[in-house]
């Protein structure tokens, strides 16, 4: 009875933490290039994004949908995927805000976004 107990307490307390395991990427993020200039904002809800580049007339502007996964997301289609062939999003740790997103083409980083 008591091993029962203690199992029954693991699986309770592994239940529990599951969600404070989840990264969430949700929300309005302030994007910089590699040069560190301001790149634009994107806005990540369900399995949507918004992202409004700094740059007038710049392609990559605009909407499309992502797929989620453990570590971020991955884009699908709209101007980030087409424009600047940005394959993912990954969530990183920031040490000033906690978690950033590091939007990643299939060969290099091009921009970091940060909470906004």
């Amino acid at each position: 009875m008591p091993m029962r107990r203690i199992v029954l307490s693991i699986s309770l307390a592994t239940l529990l933490a599951t969600p404070a395991f989840a990264q969430n990427f949700e929300g309005n993020w302030g994007c910089r290039d590699a040069t560190a200039s301001k790149a634009g904002i994107l806005t990540i809800y369900g399995q949507v994004y918004g992202f409004a580049s700094t740059a007038i007339g710049d392609k990559s502007s605009g909407t499309g949908t992502i797929t989620p996964y453990q570590d971020g997301v991955g884009f699908n289609d709209g101007g980030l995927k087409a424009t600047r062939a940005i394959q993912a999003g990954r969530i990183v740790p920031d040490p000033n805000y906690g978690v950033a997103i590091q939007l990643e083409t299939a060969d290099a980083i091009v921009m970091l976004c940060k909470p906004h």
